[in-house]
């Protein structure tokens, strides 16, 4: 298949006619040569798997001569040193200001690299399949890490995202499972899809204020994850985010994200606590299915709506409180397999309603009013809280951090 992939490449190449300038080969190097410009990019030797077999040391010169003509080296092309798994070290000179992509495809036995400040891109897929690069410095001259940059380099311990980084692409360290620790700059504001996704071995990120958006999958499978602070600068969340963390104990969701998208906690099994913010008006489909060790869980009274299977298998709840008046529309098997004699809390005026809405009518006579026991012990862990209470119809209510909360069967001091 990868055959087929580097052939089919050269074969649209080659039709375009012109995308290739002059090759020759320069020590025991090729080269395509821009007589225009007077540049010269590295370049394969063959397509396939022979590519480069014999190389083991590349040391890139940052000019070569030929026909009495000075070529500056400016750059490394795609799929320059592609499949070469001899190749163990490379010096790149100051000259280069790119690499092209899958330019270092499946380099097996490249163990370190010095990428120089010269460079400012970095192709897609640039270093993916490099199994054994342990570690790697990019510059702060590169200002995005591309898609699959450095996917399935499951060497990688440890690696330095530089400031002038403002975006971190689709599959950018996608299965790197022996990645530990990674450091995100203020300079990043969207981490793309499925880039952290498989680093199963990956215990601590910082995720940092300049970030606003979370993509699809983007952690998806970092079992090593234990806990996760999402900053308030991030308004969006992708699909299946956290996907199958089942090492997360805890997770604190910001004020600035107003809905909760499908499956982002599924299968977190090791998740006991969750903090809805009242900025949420929607909980995607499956977004906490299958998080088994989730005792308790709070809906606020801003979330209308909840996606099918949302908390589907967690079976370890242990009570359920919604603070909505109305009941949130529900898809189907919303609660499936949560046991339905565990309380469901609700505001007062509201247990009826409860009563006759769909999956929720599934707890019955276990559907009950918010308790003021509750309410009180809330209160007096928060002293500096500031509290309003005021009578309605005869009923008292109290009023804290912009929730109402119904006041039954205790008095309130």
């Amino acid at each position: 298949m990868k055959q087929k992939i580097f052939t089919l490449f050269l074969a649209l190449a080659a039709s375009v006619g012109t995308i290739f300038a002059e090759k020759v080969q320069i020590g025991n190097l090729y080269y395509n040569l821009d007589a225009v410009n007077e540049t010269a990019a590295v370049t394969y030797e063959k397509s396939g798997d022979t590519n480069y077999s014999g190389l083991t040391t590349a040391n890139i010169p940052s000019s070569v001569d030929y026909k009495s003509v000075t070529y500056s080296v400016t750059s490394i092309g795609d799929w320059a040193f592609a499949y070469c798994s001899g190749l163990t070290s490379v010096t790149i000179p100051n000259s280069v200001t790119s690499i092209g992509a899958y330019a270092f495809y499946e380099c097996t036995g490249l163990t370190s690299i010095t990428i120089p400040n010269s460079v400012t891109s970095i192709g897609g897929y640039a270093f993916c399949e490099c199994t054994g690069l342990t570690s790697i410095t990019i510059p702060n001259s590169v200002t995005s890490i591309s898609e699959g940059a450095f996917a399935d380099c499951t060497g990688l311990t440890s690696i330095t995202i530089p400031n002038s980084v403002t975006s971190i692409g689709a599959y950018a360290f996608f299965e790197c499972t022996g990645l530990t620790s990674v450091t995100i700059p203020n300079s990043v504001t969207s981490i793309g899809y499925r880039a952290f996704e498989g680093c199963s071995g990956l215990t601590s990120v910082t995720i940092p204020n300049s970030v606003t958006s979370i993509g699809d999958r983007a952690f998806e499978g970092c079992s090593g994850l234990t806990s996760i602070t999402i900053p308030n600068s991030v308004t969006s969340i992708g699909g299946y985010a956290f996907y199958g963390c089942t090492g997360l104990t805890s997770v604190t969701i910001p004020n600035s994200v107003t809905s909760i998208g499908e499956g982002v906690f599924a299968d977190c099994t090791g998740l006991t606590s969750v903090t809805i913010p009242n900025s949420v008006t929607s909980i995607g489909e499956s977004a906490f299915s299958g998080c088994s060790g989730l005792t308790s869980v709070t809906i606020p009274n801003s979330v209308t709506e909840i996606g099918e299977e949302a908390f589907y298998g967690c079976t370890g709840l242990t009570s359920i409180t919604c603070e909505a008046f109305t009941p949130p529309a529900c898809g189907s098997d919303v609660f499936l397999e949560v046991d339905k004699s565990i309380p469901l809390y609700v505001p007062a005026e509201s247990v009826e309603a409860y009563k006759a809405a769909d999956q929720w009518k599934d707890f019955g006579d276990n559907i009950k009013p918010i308790q003021a026991a509750k309410v009180l012990d809330e209160i007096q862990e928060s002293s500096d809280t500031e509290v309003l209470k005021f009578i309605n119809n005869g009923q008292l209510f109290i009023l804290r951090d912009g929730k109402t909360y119904t006041v039954t069967g205790a008095e309130v001091r």
